[in-house]
């Protein structure tokens, strides 16, 4: 029952989607915050319907998503079963949405930067000598809207996005463009969760505009330490469970 009052909590302080979206980002949610553990068998089909009060075919549907994201696995006989970590897709903008709803743990945390700054920092060197005159452009561009708005709003956020995706792009690398899609859910997500409690009070545009610098003098090496610190600096910024809890004591 503490379980269900926990998620129907969470249900009602978000936005609408279809209803099993909604189901889905529920369960989501309970799963990766550890309401949920791995090897755990959610309730069946029938039970889970008439528990949360929608139709088979909603809780199936969202059962559907779950697991092609990599977080429950269905078997006949068994159910439906919470997977283990190692087989969620992390980088999917649903999973790091829900992961970072309340706040993720340190370990986790820590790893997310660690695989941004390995493939940013990688991008950004070849960016350096393969981008064009074209990407430079909407790079710039990018970062004046990013001032302007700034990451406390959509629009600045998404200008921030833009930035890190021509990064990307100008790699002229398809399976480093491959992950953009996942490079900015992470980007967005933690822009949003290092501001839940109070506006970012360092302004990282200056940091950008080392990178893109560095990039339109095709210095490789400049570009590569550049991000690397860019990185460093937004990991910096982000704060960890330890700190929200110091912050909610004083």
């Amino acid at each position: 029952m503490g379980r269900l009052v926990k998620i129907e909590r969470v249900k009602r302080s978000r936005a609408p989607l279809r209803l099993h979206g909604t189901i889905a980002r529920d369960l989501g949610i309970g799963i990766v915050s550890g309401l949920y553990q791995p090897g755990d068998i959610l309730s069946g089909e029938v039970a889970s319907s008439e528990r949360l009060a929608v139709s088979r075919t909603a809780y199936r549907e969202a059962v559907r998503i779950l697991a092609a994201k990599g977080l429950v696995e269905s078997r006949p006989k068994i159910g439906t079963k919470v997977s283990s970590r190692e087989h969620w897709q992390l980088l999917d903008p649903d999973v790091l949405a829900w992961t970072f709803d309340s706040e993720p743990d340190l370990e986790l945390l820590n790893s997310l930067f660690e695989l941004r700054d390995i493939i940013e920092s990688e991008a950004a060197a070849l960016a350096a000598v393969r981008r064009t005159e074209a990407q430079l452009k909407v790079m710039r561009q990018a970062l004046d809207r990013m001032a302007r708005f700034t990451i406390a709003i959509e629009a600045g956020r998404e200008a921030d996005q833009e930035f890190h995706a021509t990064l990307l792009r100008a790699t002229g690398n398809p399976y480093f463009i491959s992950l953009t899609t996942g490079v900015n859910a992470a980007v967005n997500t933690t822009n949003m969760f290092k501001q839940r409690d109070r506006p970012l009070e360092r302004d990282p545009v200056p940091d950008h505009m080392r990178v893109l610098e560095a990039i339109a003098a095709k210095d490789a090496a400049k570009a590569k330490r550049r991000m690397s610190e860019l990185i460093r600096l937004a990991r910096a910024d982000t704060p960890t469970p330890r700190m929200k809890r110091a912050k909610k004591r004083a």
